[in-house]
């Protein structure tokens, strides 16, 4: 028996999945797991018919149960939040709701029926593969329009050479030009083969289905080296303005397929023996430290970014990075003067653009380094060039707003802000200094309540934020709550003993007098001693 679900089948007596033609890997228990749940595909299954079922009555945890689920879906291309095949009934269990076709097994292999059009396959051409780069290389091909009415061709190509812009533009990945991907438009095509031929480690796909006056994206990214789904989903929306909508597609799918990759890639580079160790692997493995809110963590970024300059001291990109962690240390490492990192800052981000003017992560950090001296004017310039140069770089745009909050127009700060988040709503950067932009704004506009609001969001998720204490305390004393005010800033002196008048005169970051004046009336108020 064979059961066939979009493009994937299950092959009962060979214990095999396949997607196409190509082998799933998948552990035994998960295969019938996906077959039971197929095979009962008419009602609800609950946990207790799974473990009478697949674990013969014995007792599992809830943790085994649910990582089996999880591991189906994967195997599938689903996820909790799509639940495109397997949907999860509140308090009931899990149901296989995709549409299944059952056929008898035969000696050769049976593709399963595809959602993209009937036509042959692509063979390989009869040259030389070119070799994956050093970084992570990716392949957009055509996204398929699946419509009925072929003028639609428009909006999936430029929806496709769009992702193929914007992922360019990212300092990560190695792009796969456009009139090579293109070549691969209208055929189905082997995603291993695929990947083999243009020299690309992952490939994204999809599919556009417009019907009345709604469309539905989807898109799945692939590691072409193992044929395994590492990403999927769809989304439907109202077809209003063509172009906003071509816009908005384009972000969620690069801000998704982004971080996915660079995550994979850390993975991967751990496995590789030491002695193969090269600079671009040390910068991909400090990334996933960089996005974690402790010194450790950035104490160990940094020190794998150091080593990819001994390697090669002309990296720019890796002594941007160096000029972040400088940045995002000045909340958290406060026991070391705040004057010494933005120094640091500065040189780094220096020595990034002095090498390489056209990298966005330099113009970024000299920028922000910038904007703690309160130079405004060289803040925003720098900032303003960093999403010039990279128009999605949702970072480029929460720095200019913090540039812009601190130097006197918090309002032009939180709508930068704003932009930043339509931008890339999942950046795990933009998610550790989001709330900085936002704090520092809202205080500036005396909008105390909503400043301590996101303190305390901030301190809850990063118990040892300076910079969220330091505000929290000011805030409430200016609010009158005094007793919440000395006790925040009894914490607040426990992470920075230094703090004092003198420390706020020389050192906070507003350019407006006013606005440094109202900080130091609310420590003041707090009992903050001179």
């Amino acid at each position: 028996m064979i059961y066939h679900f979009e493009n994937y089948s299950l092959h009962v007596d060979r214990q095999e999945l396949r997607r196409g033609d190509d082998l799933v890997a998948v552990d035994p228990q998960v295969l019938d797991l996906l077959q039971y749940l197929i095979r009962n595909r008419e009602r609800v299954v609950s946990k207790d018919d799974l473990i009478e079922n697949i674990w013969k009555g014995r007792i599992v945890s809830e943790s085994t149960l649910t990582s089996r689920i999880y591991a189906v879906r994967q195997a599938i291309g689903d996820s909790g939040d799509l639940q495109r095949f397997i949907r999860t009934i509140p308090r009931k269990g899990i149901r296989f709701i995709a549409d299944v076709t059952e056929s008898e097994g035969q000696a050769g292999h049976q593709a399963a029926p595809s959602e993209l059009p009937a036509t042959p396959r692509v063979s390989a051409p009869s040259i030389a593969a070119p070799p994956l780069t050093d970084k992570p290389s990716i392949a957009v091909l055509p996204f398929a329009n699946m419509s009925d009415d072929s003028e639609q061709e428009y909006f999936s190509d430029g929806l496709t050479e769009d992702i193929i812009t914007g992922l360019s533009r990212q300092p990560w990945f190695f792009v796969i030009a456009r009139n090579s991907t293109f070549s691969y438009k209208g055929k189905a095509v082997d995603v291993r083969e695929a990947g083999a031929q243009l020299g690309a480690r992952y490939i994204l796909e999809g599919s556009v289905r417009k019907a009345d006056n709604r469309v539905r994206v989807t898109a799945q990214l692939i590691d072409a080296t193992q044929g395994n789904h590492l990403w999927a989903d769809r989304y439907d929306r109202d077809l209003a303005d063509i172009f906003d909508l071509q816009d908005e597609l384009t972000s969620k799918v690069i801000d998704s397929v982004g971080p996915q990759i660079l995550v994979t890639e850390a993975t991967r580079v751990r496995r590789k023996p030491p002695q193969s160790i090269d600079a671009w692997d040390l910068v991909i493995q400090a990334l996933p430290h960089m996005w974690r809110m402790t010194t450790t963590d950035h104490q160990r970024a940094l020190q794998m970014l150091q080593q990819a300059i001994e390697i090669d001291p002309n990296y720019a990109h890796a002594h941007a990075l160096i000029g972040w962690i400088y940045v995002s240390m000045f909340n958290l490492d406060t026991r070391r003067p705040i004057g010494e990192f933005t120094d640091r800052a500065l040189e780094s981000g220096t020595r990034a653009v002095t090498l390489d003017d056209q990298d966005p992560w330099g113009h970024l950090a000299l920028g922000l380094g910038h904007a703690r001296r309160r130079r405004s004017e060289l803040a925003q310039s720098h900032l303003s060039k960093s999403v010039e140069l990279n128009p999605s770089f949702a970072l480029g745009y929460a720095g200019l707003g913090y540039a812009l909050a601190v130097g006197g127009q918090p309002e032009r700060g939180l709508e930068s802000l704003e932009q930043a988040h339509r931008l890339s709503p999942r950046d795990p950067f933009l998610a550790l200094y989001s709330p900085t932009v936002r704090y520092m704004a809202l205080f500036a506009l005396e909008r105390y309540e909503e400043t301590v609001e996101v303190c305390r969001l901030t301190i809850a998720l990063h118990p040892n934020h300076a910079g969220a204490w330091r505000l929290l305390t000011v805030s409430l004393g200016l609010l009158g709550r005094l007793d919440e005010a000395k006790t925040a800033l009894e914490q607040t002196r426990k992470l920075q003993p230094d703090l004092s008048s003198a420390h706020v005169v020389n050192n906070t970051v507003y350019v407006n007098v006013a606005d440094r004046n109202r900080f130091l009336e609310g420590l003041r108020k707090a009992g903050l001693k001179d």
